[in-house]
């Protein structure tokens, strides 16, 4: 079975201007999704699909391939990742290659290690399932969430109001990392759970978001 790699990055970024390769921690950001992939050793090959051209050669710096540029029509605000990996499994089947299994990861996460991919994988292979998304659980139940109406503050779900937490049914949500998908399917049907550790767990969308990485990440490492 052969598997690739695809690290989207492209060069805009509005909240945090680079942020796929401003410096976390000694490093480019970009960096870390690099070498989480090429430790994992499960890749036939690890490529960063961009439009940047000093992406591109920090991308290949780290170790990654970056075999074709990614055009402008899923450059744009607009591209979905799905419009993205579409292009990438066509270029690459024009220079001869095919892949059965494609794992989409996202730039800016410096928390992704090899052992989690390898996992994943792992976990994806047996589950005979189109694809796998990594999740995590809701910190507390979204069951007993509240709704702002007519400026009064009501339950979304009154009956479960009264209900103790142990109670009520576990909810998920995406952590927004990677996915695997089987290369024929591209979809998110049939979808695999790979349930992770709160701690790995971190959006950096903002500048306080940024800040609190690297806060979180000097603790983790501090702590081995």
């Amino acid at each position: 079975m052969s598997v690739v790699a695809v690290i989207t990055a492209r060069g805009g970024s509005k909240r945090i201007p680079r942020k796929n390769i401003k410096e976390f921690m000694g490093k480019p950001m970009l960096s870390y999704a690099i070498e989480a992939a090429l430790s994992s050793e499960i890749f036939d090959e690890v490529m960063v699909s961009t439009d940047d051209l000093e992406i591109s050669e920090i991308a290949k710096k780290y170790g990654a391939k970056v075999p074709f540029m990614r055009s402008e029509k899923t450059s744009n605000d607009f591209a979905t990742t799905a419009d993205v990996l579409k292009e990438v499994k066509e270029e690459y089947k024009k220079r001869g290659k095919e892949f059965d299994t494609i794992c989409c990861i996202y730039p800016c996460v410096p928390f992704l290690t090899g052992n989690i991919l390898k996992e994943a994988y792992q976990t994806f292979k047996t589950s005979g399932k189109a694809s796998l998304t990594p999740v995590v659980k809701f910190s507390f139940p979204i069951q007993r969430a509240f709704k702002i109406e007519g400026g009064s503050l009501e339950y979304r779900e009154p009956d479960n109001a009264p209900k103790r937490s142990q109670d009520l049914e576990p909810m998920y949500h995406d952590v927004g990392m990677f996915y695997f998908f089987a290369d024929e399917k591209l979809n998110l049907k049939g979808r695999a759970p790979y349930l992770m550790d709160e701690r790995y767990i971190q959006d950096i969308d903002t500048e306080d978001d940024w800040r609190m990485a690297e806060m979180k990440y000097k603790i983790m490492h501090s702590e081995g």
